[in-house]
């Protein structure tokens, strides 16, 4: 299985140009030849392609350096230096690219095939032909060739799913993704048996569907380092919406599940207040452990303790779909069908609100037209 690596650090180094030619036309009978000194060929650059095949930075996490060839000296008799190949790094779709020097973005690579440039070749020199005049017939002056460009940067991957599982280890996430989508990640009774995120894809029916992402669970104290989830939160940066998951029927009897809850979302608005403001809806699992006397009772008395409010309408608008509930047992599959079919129409009806907003025109404030002032003339 390869390894889920999703940071690395590298250096990107762009080819220098080739030297210009400072050569003079040697023939018989063919006095003053002249100035035939060809240019420099410019050198090669580094350039990032996002490739959907690929789906871990691990190929760059052992080759720190990458540099382009240089570009050839160009010669006498009118030749030209040949220009080096670009370098083509390829990485998986959702790739931010960041200079460690200044902090800049230099790319979000979001779509298959998109690319950036990271370090630019130099222009190649200038060979002596290019300096003959009307006073000076044969020059000797010709340039060097630019050096290419040196940078050091940060690959990010943050993977491209339209929905999010948040919850406390073993809370049912990976048993959820697999009861809904063709992944198969680890299942296991014990803490932190996910360790990377999975991704699944959730098919309502031949033309509707929705990318899922499961990340490793999160504990108290996860957006000061402790445990794994921290290092992963950064994948539900680019979802739409949040489920997080909530173990009704924990196996020790001293959890709290309202306690974790609360805790979950707070560690959510230390580690970034954009990913706290996104739509979360609560989704109470393994209903299957639960006697059926003791059900309703059981998950009303969390919604209390939690302090969840009903939305006023909760068809009337997309805004109000963000204070849902589901309740489901991801083992069986109860309820799961249901949860799939709302976040569906959710992201269809957000997306359908953004192409909306989109299309509509800018409004200037006026018609530019200046009207005649009204006012007396002094």
């Amino acid at each position: 299985m390869m390894k889920f690596i999703d940071e690395a650090r590298i250096e990107v180094v762009g080819g220098r140009g080739g030297n210009g030619s400072a050569s003079m036309r040697r023939e018989k009978f063919v006095p003053r030849g002249g100035p035939d000194g060809g240019d420099g060929g410019k050198g090669g650059s580094v350039v990032a392609v996002a490739d959907k095949d690929i789906n871990t930075l691990v190929d760059y996490r052992f080759v720190k350096k990458y540099q382009a060839r240089h570009g050839e000296n160009g010669r006498g008799a009118d030749c030209y230096g040949k220009s080096a190949d670009d370098i083509m790094l390829r990485v998986p779709v959702g790739t931010v690219i960041t200079d460690q020097l200044t902090g800049e973005v230099v790319a979000d690579l979001a779509q298959d095939g998109m690319q950036t440039v990271l370090a630019k070749g130099g222009k190649g020199g200038l060979g002596n032909i290019h300096f003959k005049s009307s006073v000076n017939r044969a020059p000797r002056q010709f340039t060097r060739g630019e050096e290419g460009e040196i940078r050091e940067l940060k690959l990010e991957l943050k993977v491209l799913a339209d929905v999010g599982l948040l919850g406390m280890p073993n809370a049912g996430k990976s048993t959820f993704i697999r009861s809904v989508s063709a992944a198969r990640p680890k299942v296991a009774d014990y803490p932190f048996t996910t360790l990377h995120p999975n991704l699944g894809v959730v098919r309502i029916d031949e033309n509707r569907s929705f990318v899922i992402a499961d990340i490793p669970g999160l504990i108290e104290g996860a957006a000061d380092g402790a445990g794994l989830g921290h290092r992963f939160l950064k994948h539900l940066q680019r979802t739409g919406l949040l489920l997080h998951i909530i173990d009704l029927a924990p196996f020790n009897p001293d959890t709290d599940p309202v306690a974790e809850a609360h805790a979950l979302v707070e560690e959510l608005r230390k580690y970034d207040e954009s990913l706290y403001n996104k739509p979360r809806w609560l989704v109470l699992n393994k209903l299957d452990m639960v006697s059926d006397d003791e059900r309703d009772e059981r998950i009303q008395a969390f919604l209390t303790a939690y302090g969840w409010t009903p939305p006023e309408n909760e068809y009337a608008d997309t805004e109000a779909l963000t204070s849902r509930y589901f309740v489901i047992s991801a083992l069986t599959g109860e309820g799961t069908r249901e949860l799939s079919y709302a976040i569906m129409d959710y992201l269809e009806a957000t997306r359908a609100r953004a192409e909306a907003e989109a299309a509509k025109p800018d409004v200037p404030a006026g018609n530019g037209l200046i009207r005649p002032s009204t006012d007396p003339v002094a």
